[in-house]
C-alpha cells in the first residue's frame, strides 16, 4: 500500500502469482461475450474470485474469512494498477515475455482504454484502482482486528 504504482512492487510479489491464473482464466471465461469483454475479463476475473471468496465467507457466517477475502480483493486492485498505469507507455513486461509496445493489441488496458476513448486517463484510472485497493485493505485490517479483539474479549471474560 505504501509503494508507488510505477514501482510495480505489488506486481513482483508472491500474491501476484496467485492473482495471475484468475486474471488469465477471466479472459477465457469472458471470451464468448466479445473481444472487449474478453480483454476486460482478465481484470474482472482477478477481481471476481476474491469477491466470491468474500461473499462465500459472509454467507457461511465467517466474518474473519470475509475480512481476508476483502483484503485479497483490495490487493487485487493494487495489483492491476501498474498494468492500468502502463496503458500508454507499454513498458511493462507482460506474460508472453514482451511489452505492450512490442506487440499490437496485446496490452489489455491499452485496448480497453483506447476502445473507451480514455487512454489519456490511464494514470488517473490506475490511481483510482490503487486507492480503492488501499481502502479495501485498510477496511479489512480494521474489520479483522475488530473481530479478533471481540473474540479475545469474549475469551478473557469466559476465563474469569
Amino acid at each position: 500500500m505504501t509503494s508507488s504504482i510505477q514501482s510495480n512492487y505489488v506486481g513482483e510479489s508472491f500474491i501476484h502469482l496467485i492473482n495471475l491464473p484468475f486474471h488469465e482464466a477471466g479472459h477465457v471465461f469472458f471470451s464468448p461475450l466479445g473481444r472487449f469483454l474478453q480483454v476486460l475479463g482478465g481484470t474482472l476475473g482477478q477481481w471476481l474470485v476474491p469477491f466470491i471468496v468474500l461473499c462465500a465467507f459472509l454467507l457461511k457466517g465467517n466474518p474473519f474469512g470475509a475480512a481476508v477475502g476483502l483484503w485479497w480483493l483490495g490487493e487485487s486492485f493494487l495489483d492491476i494498477a501498474p498494468y492500468m498505469d502502463d496503458a500508454r507507455a507499454g513498458q511493462l513486461l507482460l506474460l508472453g515475455g514482451v511489452t505492450g509496445s512490442e506487440v499490437e493489441d496485446y496490452h489489455d488496458w491499452e485496448v480497453i482504454l483506447t476502445k473507451l476513448g480514455w487512454l489519456q486517463h490511464d494514470h488517473l484510472i490506475a490511481r483510482i484502482s490503487f486507492t480503492i485497493g488501499t481502502i479495501f485493505m485498510l477496511l479489512s485490517l480494521a474489520w479483522g482486528g475488530f473481530i479478533l479483539w471481540r473474540q479475545f474479549r469474549e475469551l478473557k471474560k469466559n476465563c474469569i
